[in-house]
């Protein structure tokens, strides 16, 4: 389902212009699409677009131009300063919801592992999975249940359970999360004996190697 978005029509473009509507708490943007008869200008609301950015990145959405009416389109580029990472600029482009698009789609780990249980590191590799699919099929998130997975085990992209009509053509043997093995920690009593194991080990060598020597003269 289209997320409903609201942009204003913009006709301000000169530099100092657009400077003072971002000082205002909008962002200028532009609405690209074949089936439009030229691309729009516009603005949308910042702290609008900072929760869309945090939440739903890559959904499709239903922006609503004044003028051009309700348009089902995805963001396509967002541009940010370099320092402050401010969003300055974004493009949305207009899809054909009968043509199926490529997109990324978070990863959601769900599940109590059997490895995390037995002291293992649950380590994710990927975080979002490009799937292929018409534009209403788009899915929030995908999830990805771990609960059965112990300790040296891998979850695979083959592993992942699809919506119906999402498709993927990322390798199937991609790993997406894995259980690490646990980091054992020397209690006080080892550490002070491998030490001293490891003193003993060098005084050894050291006395092999001056042995060496003098055998060699």
């Amino acid at each position: 389902m289209a997320i409903p978005f609201r942009a204003e029509e913009r006709k301000l473009s000169t530099s100092g212009q657009l400077r003072t509507m971002r000082q205002q708490g909008s962002v200028p943007g532009v609405v690209y699409g074949t089936k439009l008869s030229k691309p729009i200008n516009v603005s949308v609301n910042e702290k609008e677009l900072a929760a869309l950015l945090r939440s739903h990145p890559h959904s499709l959405l239903e922006l609503d131009i004044p003028g051009a009416g309700k348009q089902p389109v995805m963001l396509n580029e967002v541009q940010r300063e370099p320092l402050s990472r401010h969003v300055i600029h974004v493009d949305f482009h207009q899809v054909n919801m009968n043509e199926t698009i490529k997109t990324p789609v978070r990863l959601e780990i769900i599940g109590d592992s059997v490895g995390v249980r037995e002291g293992g590191i649950l380590q994710s590799m990927l975080h979002e999975l490009e799937i292929q699919c018409l534009p209403d099929r788009i899915p929030e998130l995908i999830e990805v249940n771990v609960a059965n997975l112990g300790i040296g085990e891998n979850l695979l992209v083959s592993d992942i359970q699809l919506p119906a009509g999402v498709t993927t053509k990322l390798d199937a043997d991609q790993v997406i999360v894995t259980i690490l093995a646990p980091q054992l920690e020397l209690s006080a009593e080892e550490a002070q004996d491998a030490a001293v194991e490891a003193h003993e080990a060098e005084q050894r060598s050291h006395e092999a190697e001056m042995h060496a020597v003098r055998f060699e003269k």
